[in-house]
């Protein structure tokens, strides 16, 4: 079915698969506001993620976890650059790979393997729960990491089951997107012109508030959210919007923590709330 959000105003905020969010929307019927947060970038200095790699091949990880399908994709091309692209597809496949929800999952289907285990709860309590059913005395774990966060907690709860850690965070945020479009788009739903923004991923959460809070409009930010949708991708966005006090009002059903299931989850609830409209009047 087309045309299911026909005549609604969809903000996204995604910065790397924005273009391919926007147009499935778009294919729905709705008009989309896009208000790119950051930009993905490699690490300034290579050479820590390249030593990573190179001790991966040399000695493969007993238990390799992946938190993100870009972290996968971002150290896939590090080996490629420097010419060791097989070998560290093998090395990761000697490995018993868990996979943070279903995105790491998609990023090792790329390179032709498939996760060991993934993780019921994409979240870092989710990884530390899976990992202490599993006997992890002596082995090497390798963990790649995302950034703009504290992995303390986990790194701690894995030491802990006396394992040594191998951590490598392959990118960084880019915080130097325009801070302008995204006080743009928070007077948009103040203004009471959109009708719900669609978020993928926690940084966007991070970042949209810590935007307001240095222009001094978290109120107008808070405001507006307060008469729009709130559409999250999965729990990972879920919690953060619940660490700042805000609430998800859209998530997609059956655990299918992806942007179609996420648009579809948009479309049932604008019919639930327009056929509720309409039998009050």
């Amino acid at each position: 079915m087309t045309d299911r959000l026909s005549g609604f105003r969809i903000l996204i905020l995604e910065a790397r698969e924005e273009a391919q969010f926007a147009r499935l929307l778009a294919e729905q019927g709705a008009e989309v506001l896009q208000c790119p947060m950051f930009t993905i970038r490699d690490v300034p200095d290579s050479s820590q993620v390249e030593d990573w790699i190179r001790r991966c091949i040399r000695t493969p990880h007993d238990d390799l976890v992946l938190t993100t399908g870009e972290g996968l994709r971002r150290l896939a091309k590090a080996a490629r650059q420097i010419g060791l692209d097989q070998e560290f597809i093998t090395a990761v496949g000697q490995a018993r790979r868990f996979a943070r929800g279903p995105k790491p999952g998609k990023a090792l289907r790329e390179i032709g393997l498939e996760a060991t285990i993934t993780t019921e709860k994409p979240t870092s309590e989710g990884i530390a729960e899976m990992l202490a059913r599993f006997d992890l005395d002596g082995h090497r774990v390798g963990l790649q990491l995302y950034p703009d966060r504290d992995h303390s907690a986990l790194l701690g709860k894995i030491k802990a089951q006396n394992a040594s850690i191998d951590p490598v965070v392959p990118y960084i945020y880019d915080a130097s997107a325009a801070e302008a479009n995204i006080v743009e788009a928070i007077g948009e739903m103040a203004d009471g012109r959109v009708d719900a923004v669609a978020l993928t991923s926690s940084g966007q959460v991070r970042r949209l508030v810590e935007v307001a809070r240095i222009h001094g409009c978290e109120d107008r930010l808070r405001a507006g959210l307060d008469h729009t949708k709130i559409a999250s991708v999965g729990p990972v966005v879920s919690e953060e919007l619940k660490a700042y006090g805000l609430r998800t009002d859209i998530t997609p059903a059956n655990d299918a923590f992806f942007m179609k299931p996420l648009i579809s989850a948009m479309a049932v609830e604008f019919d639930r709330t327009s056929t509720q409209a309409f039998k009050r009047e």
